[in-house]
């Protein structure tokens, strides 16, 4: 099979630039999928996320290793193993991230990645609810939801009492500024999740320049003379080769596009010879410079009805599914995090360095196999949740062998840094600030978690490394940088040292964005694709 270009990934980077590389009508493009259809009720149902969760049909379902800083446990990390990737599993939210991120982005030598370069293309890519002004966009390809209805009455208290607390209230956090409190906006149109195969894999696979092909499960880059000119796959146990005329583009995410660069021979060269791989392009830093942000929720047993009660009774299920199945309205038709936003844990610091999220929701009983969104607490609950914006830990993630359907090595080193114990000590201190407030602790009974008895410093880290864990935004294990001492890509998302080959996912940011990564890596694709055709 001969093609123009080979994607690598039907995630949130591949479908956007699936779709923004077809569009003249002439490239002929090839998306390998390892995973499968995204025609399922449970992904376009938006908290279906939590029935995906744990599914081996749409996900890869990976294990970090023990980690000291979650106190010796092993962290789940779900991937989207289907068409849209994590975008089809993941919660929703949409937020870009902070100005001062891709500052930072430009401040680090990667031209053309600054906040008036990209801000742009985040125009251009959406079509937001609200209406088009100098921030945002109208007639793009990407419905953002501002979510205006249907999320809980609790959200107002929570935002009130967080007001209270210091806050702004900020209608949009992807506006003038991030900081403040207020509604998330959601990757929801019409009561179904708005994924970026929905939103531009979808319509793409009409043109007849486009193939796509599920099941597909990259093996390694076919190389010569120092240049990409194909991809190695299986499917259905067979192995095939497809050619690339012009050029090859792994978006398979911070996990699996520096798994491929490794299988290929890509990598850091004693680790690669270790294993029998003949290193044909060493980059110290291909699997390794890893950013997460962690998060952890304080739950509380709550006076009033929370969704709680409208989710957990059968009759409460029958009830929300047939408002959803006959006017997608309801509990069912958005995400579980509605409330939320941005603040700074102590006043020196110049910019957000934590994300909240409001939860009128609790999952403290355990349900086996099953992230519990559809079936929670049999009491009225609700947690408020947080996450780091910008950590210090730094992991990485490694092949084990040659082996390319074998699971990669994940190393996050969570809180390894004081940096991020202390933040995180600051952080979950100004949580019960927020909980004391009147205008939400007029509704709350007890804190369940982590509970008052936790109350000295040490108690409250010891706490945080044993409940803490990823909130699934892996980067920079591919990152951007001006040569291949300080990244693995240039600023056009070139490999270093191979030709006709490129990295366009969430591995590629130079340093992990202030917030969820669905809309900035759809950003990141979004300006990929005008690279690749102006080449």
């Amino acid at each position: 099979m001969n093609f123009d270009y080979i994607i690598v990934g039907a995630g949130a980077a591949g479908c956007v630039l699936a779709e923004r590389l077809t569009a003249n009508g002439r490239n002929r493009v090839l998306v390998l999928e390892a995973g499968g259809t995204d025609r399922r009720f449970y992904i376009q149902m938006p908290l279906g996320y939590g029935k995906t969760f744990y599914d081996p049909k749409v996900n890869w379902g990976y294990w970090a290793e023990a980690d000291a800083g979650l106190a010796g446990q092993r962290d789940y990390w779900p991937r989207g193993k289907v068409l849209g990737g994590s975008s089809s599993i993941n919660a929703m939210v949409y937020v870009r991230g902070d100005a001062s991120d891709f500052e930072d982005w430009k401040a680090a030598g990667n031209v053309g990645w600054g906040w008036e370069d990209v801000l742009p293309a985040f125009k251009e890519l959406e079509d937001y609810e609200s209406g088009a002004d100098v921030y945002r966009g109208a007639g793009g390809p990407l419905y953002v939801s501002a979510n205006l209805n249907d999320h809980h009455w609790l959200c107002g208290p929570f935002e009130k009492a967080a007001q209270e607390a210091g806050l702004a209230f900020n209608p949009d956090f992807n506006g003038a500024t991030q900081e403040g409190v207020g509604n998330y906006q959601l990757t929801v149109k019409n009561g179904r999740r708005n994924s970026a195969a929905r939103a531009f894999l979808r319509p793409a696979m009409k043109r007849r320049n486009l193939q796509v092909i599920i099941h597909a499960q990259a093996t390694r880059v076919v190389m010569a003379g120092g240049k990409a000119i194909g991809v190695e796959y299986q499917r259905h146990g067979q192995t095939h080769i497809a050619h690339a005329a012009c050029e090859v583009i792994l978006c398979g995410g911070a996990v699996n596009s520096p798994q491929l660069l490794q299988l290929s021979g890509i990598g850091p060269g004693s680790h690669l010879q270790s294993l029998g791989i003949p290193v044909l392009a060493a980059n110290e830093n291909v699997g390794r410079n890893l950013q997460d942000h962690l998060g952890i929720n304080y739950t509380y047993r709550m006076t009033v009805p929370t969704m709680n009660s409208e989710l957990r009774p059968w009759w409460g299920k029958l009830r929300v599914g047939l408002h959803y199945l006959l006017l997608r309205r309801g509990p069912l038709s958005i995400s579980i995090n509605q409330g939320g936003g941005f603040f700074r844990t102590n006043p020196s610091r110049t910019r957000a360095n934590m994300q909240l999220y409001f939860q009128a929701f609790s999952t403290l009983v355990p349900k086996e196999g099953e992230r519990p969104l559809l079936s929670p607490d049999p009491f009225y609950g609700a947690s408020i949740g947080l996450s780091n914006c910008r950590p210090t830990s730094r992991g990485e993630i490694m092949i084990t062998g040659n082996d390319p359907l074998a699971k990669p090595r994940i190393v996050a080193n969570a809180f390894s840094t004081d940096h991020d114990v202390q933040e995180m000590l600051e952080a979950v201190k100004f949580i019960r600030k927020i909980a004391a407030q009147p205008a939400f602790a007029q509704y709350v009974a007890e804190e369940l978690r982590p509970g008052p008895a936790v109350n000295s410093d040490e108690d409250i880290i010891a706490d945080f490394r044993k409940r803490s864990g990823t909130v699934y935004h892996p980067s920079c294990t591919c990152r951007m940088g001006t040569d291949a001492k300080s990244g693995v890509v240039d600023a056009q998302l070139r490999l270093h040292g191979v030709q006709n080959l490129r990295v366009v996912d969430a591995s590629s940011f130079p340093s992990i964005i202030s917030g969820n990564l669905n809309a900035p890596t759809m950003m990141l694709a979004w300006k990929a694709a005008k690279m690749i055709l102006a080449s």
